[in-house]
């Protein structure tokens, strides 16, 4: 009978220090949550660079083999023109400027948020 009873109490033993593990040791279900939520994040993060590295390889590749993207990219970004070409720049007048604001803040419902004109 006392051999019984030695036996259940190292068996509950057994089994506290079992759901102790599971529930709050190395490898718990909180821990293992966690570590899903991570994997999920950067899936998610990789996912992004995956498609910004493709955009890339893409314009690589469209500079390599056409001339239309080097002239697109001399003409945004370095500002060339062809030879033959009549380069129009549109310059706004300062009156012209500060009458487009007050129309502007009429179409926008004239709410500037509380602040000051």
């Amino acid at each position: 009978m006392r051999g019984l009873r030695i036996i259940v109490l190292l068996l509950a033993a057994l089994l506290a220090w079992l759901q102790y593990r599971l529930w709050a040791g190395a490898g718990s279900e909180h821990e293992v949550a966690a570590l899903r939520a991570q994997v999920e994040r950067q899936a998610h993060d990789n996912q992004g660079l995956r498609q910004r590295n493709d955009a890339l390889a893409a314009e690589v590749e469209d500079l390599k083999s056409g001339e239309a993207a080097v002239e697109e990219r001399a003409r945004s970004e370095l500002g060339m023109i062809k030879p033959g070409e009549t380069f129009y720049r549109v310059v706004e007048s300062p009156q012209a400027a500060s009458a487009q604001a007050p129309q502007q803040e009429e179409a926008n419902g004239g709410d500037n948020g509380g602040r000051a004109p």
